[in-house]
């Protein structure tokens, strides 16, 4: 005998977790109220949405100056090392390597 064959059961839903009777009266004063709150809510979020479509297609933007695009330089400066500075910069460190381990 399993131990949930030993417990009473507290739940609206019987073994199969369908509603059984009990919790189908317990919802039923509310059902009219639910499904006109959830109308109500379904309504209001459309009349946003239109709204809110409805006011940003109306944007005109034609009056608007929009400006020419900025002279762009020749070429851009390069942010990171220069390649001949890199290679000098190691071959110093090699060569101040190199007098360290014969002094």
């Amino acid at each position: 005998m399993a131990i949930s064959d030993r417990l009473p059961r507290s739940s609206y839903y019987d073994k199969h977790y369908r509603q059984t009777a009990a919790l189908i009266r317990a919802r039923q004063p509310y059902l009219v109220r639910n499904i006109f709150t959830g109308l109500g809510l379904f309504a209001f979020t459309i009349g946003v949405y239109s709204w809110t479509i409805n006011a940003v297609a109306q944007d005109d933007f034609s009056d608007i100056v929009v400006p020419d695009a900025p002279p762009q330089a020749a070429r851009t400066p390069h942010v990171g090392h220069d390649k001949a500075a890199t290679e000098e910069m190691l071959n110093d460190r090699k060569e101040a390597a190199v007098k360290k381990g014969m002094a």
